[in-house]
């Protein structure tokens, strides 16, 4: 039985006879399970039912000193014990008020800008007059309904009032290009990676002892270039091409890649197209005020014979669009823990990148160069055969082929 196991089933006992225990006859029968377990048994009953490993031991040495048969009925000295700390007038209020400072209205709380460990906690307590242990002081937080933990990336600035709305136009845009067999991808650029002997996050499995040695810093200086991904994600069949530029991520560089795309994959499976729906970011190369994509697009589009559909996401949404977590989430999976430190091993890795529900990546290397800042004019602008939706037309347009 692994441990977890133990675990659950100490918890499951203790929750059955939690109400029929008093403090003496709890300690005990933790002792009893933590002695019946070996090595370990007290930290594991301590994590299954809470009681505390200090409390657990005592028990384990009044069984040792078969103290148990002599019982008086009490449960304790009198007057022994701690006396609860909880009912200290104020106190709760005084901890609750250093670790959320802000909301409750005292900005200027000296643990404003520090790190707020128990035993500052407690520190501060002590020189409000109250006395306590910074044991005690994590007991009182889990009493409060406070946990450690980390910070969650889930801000992206303001949310645009009409979000909702251009989640649903794009939902309904995919649907219908789906129902009549046309093509819809997702787009966007991944993270860029230093190619080099660099490390990367996460682990993968290696014979014990021999870790891979990587540089101890990550600097550019000692990188071999740079490996720029961009993605193309077949929403429909769950498929993509990942082009790997080595310049800059441009307009250019990015319709380049979806061309690549059609020649490899999507010509072939969708060989009756007469539309193509992209839907990207509001940003980036591919942003929605970048004159170049759209002078880019008309050009793919007058190539490849198709009127080509664009849909942003509003701004603050990107972690939204379908090729951050159906190719890009797993292609980093892939390589964790792997140094990229060729071109070569970059692409290789994004092309064996599949899953249970049968993601297929090809990828290549793009050695071109792309200019940065390329200039486009009004006049150049203009002459893109444009069409805006009546709904957000910054957003939602239609490129028509010539």
């Amino acid at each position: 039985m692994i441990k977890n196991e133990i675990e659950e089933t100490i918890k499951v006992k203790f929750e059955a006879l939690r109400k029929e225990l008093n403090e003496r006859s709890r300690r005990l029968w933790a002792a009893t399970e933590a002695r019946a377990l070996g090595h370990g048994g007290a930290a594991a009953v301590s994590r299954a039912t809470g009681i505390a490993e200090s409390t657990i031991r005592i028990g384990k040495h009044e069984l040792a000193k078969d103290s148990v048969t002599k019982d008086d009925g009490r449960i304790r000295r009198k007057g022994g014990g701690r006396k609860q700390l909880e009912k200290e007038e104020g106190l709760l209020e005084a901890l609750d008020a250093l670790v959320e400072p802000t909301s409750r209205g005292d900005p200027m709380s000296p643990l404003r800008w520090t790190c707020k460990s128990t035993r500052k906690l407690a520190k501060e307590l002590a020189e409000k007059g109250y006395k306590i242990s910074h044991t005690k002081v994590g007991q009182l937080l889990d009493y409060l309904n406070y946990s450690l933990q980390g910070t969650q990336k889930r801000l992206e600035g303001k949310s645009h009032p009409d979000r909702d709305a251009q989640f649903k136009f794009i939902n309904n845009k995919v649907v219908d290009f789906q129902k009549r067999g046309q093509p819809v991808i997702s787009v966007d650029t991944k993270k860029k990676e230093l190619i080099g002997n660099f490390s990367v996050a996460g682990k993968e499995y290696q014979p014990s002892g021999t870790p891979e040695l990587v540089e101890t810093y990550n600097f550019p200086n000692l990188a071999k270039g740079k490996g720029i991904p961009y993605g193309v994600y077949d929403i429909t069949k769950n498929q993509g091409w990942v082009s790997v530029g080595i310049d800059h991520d441009t307009a250019k560089f990015a319709v380049h890649t979806i061309y690549q795309w059609w020649c490899q994959m999507g010509k072939h499976s969708y060989p009756d197209a007469k539309e193509l729906l992209i839907t990207a970011d509001g940003g980036g190369s591919n942003g929605h005020r970048v004159r170049l994509w759209k002078i880019e697009l008309q050009d793919l589009a007058n190539k490849i014979g198709l009127n080509i559909t664009v849909c942003h996401f509003p701004p603050g949404t990107s972690k939204w669009n379908k090729i951050e977590h159906r190719m890009f989430s797993y292609i980093t999976k892939n390589w964790r823990g792997r140094p990229l430190t060729s071109y070569e091993v970059i692409v290789n890795l994004i092309a064996n990148t599949t899953t249970e529900k049968g993601l297929i990546i090809k990828a290549d290397l793009d050695k071109k160069t792309y200019a940065l800042s390329l200039k486009v004019s009004d006049e150049e602008l203009e002459s893109v055969n444009l069409k805006r939706n009546d709904f957000h037309g910054e957003w939602n347009y239609a490129i028509l082929f010539e």
